[in-house]
């Protein structure tokens, strides 16, 4: 999170004659700037959201990501099949995109490991045990914070 010293130094570096281009990716809401008790919408200063374009973004359908982990596996110059597909992309609905096909790896592995080219649904299972996802391990750890030396 951004403060109000670092955007005015943002605001002073877009008024200069090599104005870098800066994106902001946020999902909150109204609330006040960090350091300051002045709310405003997205956390930042009003002045600095003047001269910002706003672009609103859609979460993905299963389809979508279904698409995307499909042609990331052919980049990776992985065989997934179908069924598998569908399995990775009901995992990205519920935790992530990016926690998705970062399971491509290990499951390449684990199916190289049991003697096959292709990755299949047993691998995908397999590997979702294994590694958790944000939201799970954040879940997990306040579940157990007592085990934890704080």
């Amino acid at each position: 999170m951004l403060d109000m010293e670092c955007f005015s130094y943002l605001n002073r570096a877009l008024e200069s004659s090599l104005s870098p281009i800066v994106i902001f990716a946020t999902n909150r809401g109204v609330c006040n700037v960090r350091g300051t008790d002045m709310p405003s919408p997205h956390g930042v200063p009003i002045d600095l959201l003047d001269r910002l374009v706003i672009i609103r973004t859609q979460i993905y359908n299963p389809s979508e990501m279904i698409q995307i982990i499909a042609i990331r596996a052919q980049v990776e110059e992985l065989t997934v099949d179908e069924e598998c597909l569908v399995l990775l992309g009901d995992i990205g609905q519920r935790t992530s995109l990016r926690h998705a096909v970062q399971l491509l790896s290990p499951a390449s592995i684990v199916a190289k490991m049991n003697g096959r080219d292709s990755i299949c649904k047993a691998d995908i299972e397999e590997v979702t045990s294994l590694y958790l996802d944000a939201k799970s391990s954040a879940k997990l750890l306040h579940e157990q914070q007592e085990k934890y030396i704080s």
